[in-house]
């Protein structure tokens, strides 16, 4: 069993979570009330879906490589499953970056969450 991969699933998992609440009550709720033309909204809202199914899928995705014991093709799928969270880290390092708030790191804190999973990944592909 590949523990950091494992460490990397459950980290995901409680990502997931996160993200399915946190998400649903500080991002869903307001996007749905506000004024913005409705097929926006519903585009946004259904990538907020998609984007809930893709943490979840990749939380399954490295338990399974945890427990896989290095099966091939185990170490590219992994590397993948890195790329894709610190590609999400990314994108809300640049988002948050570009706007010029105060205290900019802590206003999109989603990469603080996506960072770690991309960085246990990493060392079980490793």
């Amino acid at each position: 069993m590949n523990s950091w991969l494992l460490a990397a699933g459950i980290t995901a998992s409680g990502v997931a979570a996160v993200h399915a609440v946190a998400g649903g009550r500080d991002v869903v709720r307001p996007l749905l009330s506000c004024g913005l033309a409705d097929e926006p909204k519903r585009v946004l809202h259904a990538v907020w879906h998609m984007v809930t199914v893709d943490l979840v899928l990749s939380a399954v995705a490295l338990v399974y490589l945890a427990l896989a014991n290095g099966a091939a093709g185990t170490d590219l799928v992994a590397w993948f499953v890195a790329a894709h969270f610190l590609a999400y880290a990314a994108a809300f390092l640049v988002i948050t970056l570009s706007v010029g708030w105060s205290k900019p790191l802590l206003r999109l804190p989603q990469w603080i969450l996506l960072l770690p999973v991309a960085l246990l990944t990493a060392a079980g592909a490793a």
